[in-house]
């Protein structure tokens, strides 16, 4: 359930979303030139991934060429400076994810940009679900099993993360604030070397997202406990969610969102908007994204972006307050 501060919010940003820039830009045709597709984050990740099989359907749809800009630094915070910083006339957006669109709200100390209000809302895109996995020599085959295991010798399991403050780390937090575990968080540099280290055997679990776990689960080298959703995703439907295995609420996965420089006319966010779902309905894109694990989302309107980010950034400013990580 939205509440009534967030509503508040992403009313007022959906509303500016539509007002008019200047009659400059809004009697132009558009696009007529290259539009610049923003990833906050270095290449070859599922981000850059998925939005180069999106560019190249929604320079289809548009009759114009997409060009993927790789700004990454600071949890994806400088991509979005960089966006918060562009000329808001459509040809230079964003495919944001959780970290910049709402999480680094309250992780971050200093921010120059708010997502709620500094932003164009264009389209939810969908998320991809985080997976509880575990050694493969460790003794539990569930959920149940592993908290029971946890409380019988508090403070000995670990699980390992991508580093202080990511999603990794904070579903092992919300993990232990509503199953009432002593999970040890282990930080890394990134998923590889947590990954490698649980291949490895030397800690107990990572919650990692589900494209990167998928081959190691179906070889055998580590144990899916469940999904981090509140469903089961499609990609793996055998694997319960956490959420069924009794810690109702437990939510955590990485959303993907495109957005605009604040202030771009109505009418371009309309145009972005119809061209990003058809160019999500294309053969290509629905092939790449289910192989991907990617979910879609609900509604693809930019006032349910706009809501949906609103509430993200109070949900996780609990979550964050609770795992005591702050970042310059």
């Amino acid at each position: 359930m939205f509440n009534k501060r967030g509503f508040v919010i992403a009313l007022a940003a959906t509303a500016a979303a539509c007002l008019p820039v200047g009659k400059g830009i809004a009697a132009e045709k558009f696009p007529e030139r290259t539009v610049s597709f923003v990833v906050p984050f270095p290449p070859g990740g599922p981000t850059d991934a998925m939005a180069r099989v999106l560019a190249v359907e929604l320079g289809k749809e548009l009759g114009q060429s997409v060009i993927v800009e790789n700004k990454a630094g600071a949890g994806g915070n400088i991509g979005a400076e960089f966006l918060e910083r562009a000329k808001p006339d459509g040809y230079t957006i964003m495919f944001g994810t959780s970290g910049p669109l709402a999480i680094n709200q309250s992780l971050y100390k200093k921010m120059s940009y708010d997502p709620r209000i500094s932003f164009t809302p264009i389209m939810y895109v969908g998320y991809l679900p985080n997976i509880l996995v575990v050694r493969e020599n460790l003794d539990v085959k569930n959920v149940k099993e592993l908290i029971a295991l946890d409380k019988s010798s508090p403070n000995k399991l670990s699980f390992a993360s991508s580093g202080n403050g990511a999603s990794s780390h904070l579903a092992g937090v919300m993990f232990n604030e509503l199953a009432g575990t002593t999970l040890m968080h282990v930080p890394y540099k990134g998923t590889g070397p947590a990954l490698n280290d649980l291949l490895a055997g030397q800690v107990d679990m990572t919650f990692t997202d589900i494209l990167t776990a998928m081959p190691y689960i179906k070889a055998n080298r580590v144990r899916a406990l469940g999904v981090a959703t509140a469903r089961r995703s499609t990609a793996m439907p055998d694997i319960p969610s956490i959420a069924e295995q009794g810690l109702k609420g437990y939510d955590v996965s990485v959303f993907f969102g495109v957005v605009a420089p604040k202030g771009m006319p109505g009418d371009r966010v309309q145009i972005l908007n119809q061209a990003f779902a058809k160019a999500l309905d294309s053969d290509n894109v629905k092939k790449a994204f289910a192989a991907q694990g990617l979910e879609r989302g609900p509604d693809t309107s930019p006032a349910y972006l706009s809501r949906f980010i609103a509430a993200e950034v109070d949900r996780w400013r609990d979550v964050v307050k609770k795992s005591g990580v702050t970042l310059d």
